[in-house]
Formats: C-alpha cells, sequence, structure tokens
C-alpha cells in the first residue's frame, strides 16, 4: 500500500532526511543576540539543507517600527553572518518571501489582533496549513501575558487537523515553586504535548552519540556500572565571562543557569538505563528514573564549592573580575563557578559519585563527559614502571571539537618496562565527510515535525530543581563566595572537595 506520507519517500530509507512538512514559526524576542546568532542561522541552514516546505513562514513581532522589507534585510545580514553552511541567493529568495514582521509589544490587544490576521495571511499565501509554533524567545517573567493574548486572539488554538505548539527557552524557573508556576501558565493555553522545552544542549551531535556509543556497542555496557567505574566528571567550562549580561546573571548564577538544565541532563543521559526504543516517552522514564534516585551529600559545605573570578590574564589581555563587571553590585553573593557532588542509589552506580562543575573564565571552553574507571586489581609491575600509569578513562567531548577520547596505558618503547597513559582519539571532524547540524537546526526541526525525545519533560525540570534548591538553600548561608582568578581552573575549594575523595579535577 502507498505510504501516506511522501508517495516519493521509502520510511525505511534512512538515508533521507526528515522533512517538516506545511507550517510555520512565530518569533517573539526576534531582535535579540539569540535570533540573530542562532534561531535565524538555523532557519536558513534548514532551508538550505532541504528540510523546511517551500511555502514555510516565518513572523517576526517586537516593538521596533519595522516593515516587512526591513526585517528582512535585519535577518539575512544575522544569517551572513553566522550561518553554517553556504549562503545562497536562491534559496534565501525562497525563504524571504514567508518572512513577515509585526509590531507591537507583549500587553497590546491590537498588535496579536495583527498577528493572528498575519498568520492567517501566511496560510492562504504560502500554503503554511493553520500549523505554527510560537518560540517564546523571552524572559519567563513575560510568559503569562504573551501566553494570555495567544489564548485572547486565538492563536493558541488549533483547529481540527492542524496543530499549535509553544517553545519554550530555560531557565524553567529560578526554583521549584517557580517552575511549576511557570508550567501552570503554559498548559493552561497549550495542552502538555504541545510544549517544547528547549535544552540546545540536548541538540548537540556528541550528546545524541553518547546514546549510540552506549548501545549499540558491546564493548561499552559491560563496564559501564560501579563494579568497573571509580567516578564521572561532567565539566562545562567558558573561557569568557559575562559580557553585558549583568542583568540576566546576576542572581541567577552558574548553578541555576547550567547545572540545572544542562549537566543534570547530561548525568541522566550517561546514567541511565537502556530505554525500550528511542521515543519520547521510553527516553523520559529512563531519565526520570536517574533524576529520581538522586542522593546529596549529607555535608554541602564539604561536598560542593562555589566560586565568582577575579581579575587576571586570558588569551593575552587582562580581564576584569565578576564583581567589577558593569551591572554587578559589588556585594554580589552570585556565583561564577559552581561544583557539587551527587550520588544514585541505583545498583548500577551505588557507591559511584558523580561530580559536575561549570564556571566562567576558566582556563578553556570545553564541554565534557569523562568516565573514569577504577584502577586494575593487580599490577604486576614494579611502582617505578607504572608511576606516571593514571586511570583509564572514556571523555565525551560535547563541544568544541566534538568526538570521544579513550585513555589507556601503554609501554613506552625501549628496553625498559615502563607503561604510560596515551590516549586513543575519535573526532566528528576527522571521521564524516558532513559538519554536525548546529543544536538549534536539530531542535527547530524537531518541533516543526512534533518530534519531542530531545526536550525535557516537566517532571524532569521539576526533579532537577528537587536536586537543586537545598543546595542553593544552603549556599545562601555560606556568605561569599571564593574567589578565582580569571584563566584558572576555579577555587581552591574545588580541588579541597575531589581531594577529601582522594581524587583531582581533571584538566581537559
Amino acid at each position: 500500500m502507498p505510504t501516506t506520507q511522501n508517495p516519493l519517500r521509502d520510511p525505511a530509507d534512512r538515508r533521507l532526511p526528515r522533512i517538516a512538512g506545511p507550517g510555520g514559526l512565530v518569533l517573539f524576542g526576534v531582535t535579540g543576540d539569540l535570533a540573530r546568532k542562532k534561531l535565524l542561522p538555523a532557519i536558513y541552514d534548514l532551508a538550505n539543507r532541504g528540510l523546511l516546505p517551500p511555502g514555510f513562514g516565518l513572523t517576526g513581532y517586537g516593538r521596533r517600527d519595522w516593515d516587512h522589507d526591513h526585517f528582512r534585510s535585519v535577518a539575512r545580514e544575522a544569517i551572513e553572518a553566522h550561518c553554517r553552511t553556504p549562503f545562497d541567493e536562491h534559496v534565501w529568495a525562497q525563504l524571504a518571501k514567508g518572512f513577515r514582521f509585526v509590531q507591537g509589544t507583549f500587553d497590546d490587544e491590537e498588535g496579536f489582533t495583527n498577528l493572528a490576521r498575519t498568520v492567517a495571511e501566511l496560510d492562504a499565501e504560502r500554503g503554511t496549513g493553520g500549523n505554527h509554533a510560537f518560540y517564546l524567545s523571552i524572559p519567563p517573567d513575560k510568559f503569562p501575558q504573551v501566553c494570555e493574548q495567544l489564548s485572547r486572539s486565538g492563536l493558541s488554538t488549533a483547529q481540527p487537523g492542524t496543530w499549535r505548539r509553544v517553545v519554550i527557552e530555560k531557565p524553567f524557573g529560578s526554583d521549584l515553586e517557580s517552575a511549576r508556576e511557570l508550567n501552570d501558565v503554559v498548559e493552561q493555553v497549550f495542552p502538555a504535548d504541545a510544549v517544547f522545552r528547549i535544552d540546545h544542549y540536548l541538540g548537540k551531535e556528541t550528546v545524541q552519540n553518547l546514546l549510540a556509543m552506549r548501545f549499540a556497542n558491546q564493548l561499552f555496557e559491560p563496564i559501564w556500572n560501579a563494579n568497573y567505574v571509580d567516578h564521572v566528571q561532567i565539566t562545562m567550562a567558558e573561557d569568557i565571562g559575562i559580557g553585558s549580561r549583568a542583568g540576566y546573571y546576576d542572581g541567577i548564577g552558574a548553578a541555576r543557569d547550567v547545572i540545572q538544565n544542562h549537566l543534570l541532563q547530561l548525568l541522566a543521559l550517561t546514567a541511565m538505563e537502556e530505554p525500550v526504543s528511542f521515543d519520547a516517552d521510553a527516553l523520559r522514564t529512563e531519565k526520570e528514573k536517574v533524576l529520581s534516585s538522586v542522593r546529596l551529600p549529607a555535608d554541602l559545605s564539604r561536598h560542593t564549592a562555589r566560586g565568582q573570578y577575579a581579575a587576571g590574564w586570558q588569551g593575552g589581555e587582562q580581564v576584569a573580575g565578576y564583581l567589577q563587571e558593569d551591572g554587578v553590585p559589588p556585594d554580589s553573593l552570585t556565583e561564577t563557578y559552581a561544583a557539587i557532588r551527587l550520588d544514585l542509589d541505583t545498583r548500577r552506580w551505588a557507591g559511584v559519585p558523580f561530580y559536575l562543575r561549570a564556571g566562567k573564565r576558566l582556563g578553556r571552553r570545553v564541554t565534557e563527559i569523562a568516565v573514569v574507571f577504577k584502577r586494575a586489581p593487580h599490577l604486576p609491575f614494579d611502582l617505578n614502571e607504572t608511576q606516571e600509569l593514571g586511570h583509564n578513562a572514556l571523555v565525551i567531548r560535547v563541544q568544541p571539537d566534538e568526538g570521544v577520547t579513550i585513555r589507556f596505558g601503554s609501554k613506552v618503547p625501549g628496553t625498559a618496562m615502563e607503561v604510560r597513559d596515551v590516549t586513543m582519539d575519535f573526532g566528528y571532524g576527522h571521521s564524516f565527510t558532513e559538519s554536525s547540524p548546529e543544536a538549534y537546526e536539530r531542535l527547530l526541526l524537531d518541533v516543526l515535525l512534533g518530534d519531542p525525545p530531545l526536550f525535557p519533560h516537566q517532571r524532569e525540570v521539576e526533579l532537577s530543581w528537587e536536586i537543586l534548591d537545598p543546595i542553593i538553600e544552603a549556599w545562601s548561608e555560606f556568605g561569599q563566595p571564593d574567589q578565582y582568578r580569571a584563566g584558572t581552573w576555579g577555587p581552591a575549594s574545588a580541588d579541597e572537595m575531589l581531594a577529601q575523595d582522594g581524587r583531582t579535577w581533571r584538566r581537559p
């Protein structure tokens, strides 16, 4: 029987990509950095790869006094500056025909009425079929107002045979209570299966490869447990400061900004059991099991660390400390570095600590998952022969040099028996001719397809806050964060945190 999806495509042919059907995107916050550097280029790159329908529509909503043509010129400038694939005039001309701009504020009923009219015109002119996603690239405190306007104007209501979806950028609240309030606001307007919470780290190719590496290879899974693993380190290091983001960052800090979402999601994917399939529900079930099994240290003063970067040298130039950045109060207690130890009460991981750390103005930009294995139970060598031998490790490099490194011991050439650490390296750029899609390409396409495996569910968000809230509450009583010099790897207290467990942080 012929397929009901695309008569020219065999669903069993995995060489063919998934192509979005008729639809459009309404972008709130279209004048912001995220839209300019990530979202607009990702939309163009999807079109350039042939993954968007010819009649795709994009509507920007904002306060600027722009007409459609000026919006197109602004979008083109951003796309040419930041797109991943080569700029093609023919692709741009086809895509730009569907670009519209509506002027208005979030409390402007007339603006949303005009937005509803513009969306209807796109349905008629471009064949978007009544299918539209609303991307809220705006501060969370504006969500209630925008959702109310979407409901009042009828924009959130899907007619039979069509869909309406909403995309939310992190942060998903600032604690458990606010996360639940935020979810209640959004789900009063959109059904739960139409809410897509963006965590761009889950769209990265290497994070996807973690699942393939674990469950497609017999090599790793038998040793992926407490019998062989000593500990796991998950690191997200940035070499930049807060820049002009003081208004957002101060009062949020490293733990809320990236540990609550990015790093706890990486922990869940690293530690979870094999799902029965890779659909959204099966993946969520296993991730939720992991997050619900997390046990906090009894003494948070000994098994967590936090810091603020001080002035120093980085990249050959002198940089200011956090407390000297524009817009940061001189007595701010916001951490720019956070490290925590977590344990999992499961049979697979009992006794294996997971160390999570994130920070700004560190030694270099890198995100990685390092699975560090126990030493061999018996080494038939003299101590002098193995003094330079460390633990075996498997390191998944999430960014910027995506790939996997395996560290193991090998004999040094020569007549003496001397064993030293060496590495075996896999890099995406060396092994595949096609470059990895940008994370937002994958995630935007999944929104248009209605495919939710890479989007955290509300229950995952709540479990993450249940883990982090007690830590942040304890930190509120600890006073000023420890200082660390810009360009180093964090405060001394973070090294002491691992040293008391007989371990050290990796230097990526």
